[in-house]
């Protein structure tokens, strides 16, 4: 298992938000560049991009930060937010995207997500983003009636084998993970999944880690990285089992 940290971009600046809510922000980095180089300085092997412009908006807003961020730090990026036609894909991947987060689009356009996983296959993600056990849409400002479960499903059967779980209710919250929902959609998916939301400590990452679920390939941490609750390699140290 290894760690993601989280670089959630909103308005040219690297925030945290408190369970999606964008009025609900706290800045943390002008450049969202240092807080790339501060967590790959620090250890990290991958990196977690999210356009919040892009995902409140529709398309990509933030595209020429990830080029800078891809650029900059030598590890894989996978980057997400408002990616939901194959342009914005391919503009994604073009700024030097290793993996595309797909969310609202893949579960409501069906030739759209067939095409993205045609054209770039395993690079293709797709984000189950959950409140109240029911999948949000739409950058987390729609809520639907739709089970996760029907929608890994759905998605699996499209070629899907790539996930990230993200608990609304806990994000950026600091309240310690959503243990449940992750066994969920660990019983779910046919594939891998990243776990994201409410992680807060060394603690957190061991419960994890301790639901042995062999599917769970990877922890997005934004928060508590950001405010010093713990480091990279700690985190990653825990995540390895050590």
């Amino acid at each position: 298992m290894i760690l993601l940290p989280a670089v959630d971009i909103l308005e040219g600046k690297a925030v945290r938000l408190a369970r999606g809510e964008f009025d609900q922000r706290t800045v943390y980095d002008a450049d969202p560049l240092d807080a790339a180089r501060r967590w790959v300085e620090g250890g990290a092997h991958s990196l977690h991009v999210v356009d919040l412009d892009g995902a409140r908006s529709g398309a990509p807003v933030n595209l020429e930060h990830v080029r800078r961020i891809t650029a900059g730090v030598p590890v894989p990026v996978q980057v997400g937010g408002g990616l939901r036609t194959i342009e914005s894909v391919r503009e994604a991947i073009s700024a030097g995207a290793a993996r595309v987060l797909l969310g609202t689009a893949a579960y409501q356009d069906i030739d759209f997500l067939d095409e993205a996983v045609a054209e770039f296959e395993d690079r293709v993600v797709v984000s189950v983003d959950v409140r109240g056990g029911r999948v949000a849409a739409a950058g987390w400002t729609e809520q639907t009636d739709i089970p996760l479960e029907v929608v890994i499903e759905h998605l699996n059967a499209r070629g899907i084998r790539r996930f990230v779980y993200s608990s609304i209710d806990r994000d950026g919250m600091l309240q310690g993970p959503d243990l449940d929902g992750a066994r969920r959609v660990a019983e779910s998916v046919r594939g891998t999944y990243t776990y994201s939301g409410g992680v807060s400590s060394l603690d957190d990452l061991r419960a994890l880690v301790e639901l042995r679920q062999v599917n769970l390939s990877g922890v997005i941490v934004g928060k508590a990285l950001y405010e010093g609750r713990f480091t990279v390699g700690e985190a990653q140290a825990v995540l390895a089992g050590h």
